[in-house]
């Protein structure tokens, strides 16, 4: 789990990626590995996220591909059989957690409170999700949690945006945060790529800005 959460501290942004159609996906991964953000957040909320998740890894070995609003232990075991090398919840399920940390599978719960922080730091987590970040106090909250959790840290994710993203990646208890803004469903549907490109690089440009590389 440690190495995953390095790796997404490195890149910064974790793109969260809802697709329709599978077929879209190769595209996709090409995109954003070509841009230099090769990691993606597929959300089971769609019927086509599994193959999804198997099409991006299958394409792109290299890309680390996790799927997200995963809510069921079958849901884990359908991303995990089809490749993906993270999971995220958008709350903090225990028997999902409990799971994921008996397979050894890297897990991000969604955190927003001390009751759910504190069942993190029992498990020995070190990285939980922030969902939803804005409309639970944002980065303020998590300086608040992170207070008496010491040992924890957070990816915000839900109403992070290219305006307030330094706000969040310059608080040392974040370790990314999920792109959300970056590639909308109707853009990869109505197939500009180009424009997600342009985005992707942005947001490349702007975390490398953020963080002084």
């Amino acid at each position: 789990m440690k190495e995953t959460a390095d790796k997404i501290h490195e890149y910064g942004v974790v793109p969260v990626v809802v697709i329709n159609d599978a077929k879209d996906a190769g595209m996709l991964a090409d995109v954003l590995c070509e841009e230099g953000l090769p990691c993606a957040e597929v959300t089971f909320r769609t019927a086509a996220a599994k193959d999804a998740i198997r099409m991006m890894a299958d394409e792109q070995p290299e890309m680390l591909v996790g799927a997200g609003t995963v809510l069921t232990v079958e849901q884990v075991e359908q991303a995990i059989e089809a490749g993906a090398k993270f999971i995220v919840s958008p709350g903090f399920d225990p028997e999902i957690v409990d799971y994921c940390i008996s397979k050894n599978i890297a897990v991000f719960p969604g955190c927003v409170t001390p009751s759910e922080a504190a069942q993190a730091v029992k498990r020995g987590m070190k990285v939980v999700k922030f969902f939803p970040a804005q409309q639970f106090g944002g980065v303020s909250t998590v300086k608040a949690l992170a207070a008496p959790y010491t040992t924890l840290k957070f990816m915000p994710t839900g109403g992070v945006n290219m305006e307030n993203l330094e706000s969040y990646l310059s608080c040392d208890k974040v370790i990314a945060c999920g792109g959300s803004w970056m590639v909308k469903s109707e853009l990869i549907e109505s197939g500009q790529f180009e424009k997600i490109r342009q985005m992707t690089r942005q947001t490349v440009e702007t975390v490398a800005a953020i963080r002084g590389k």
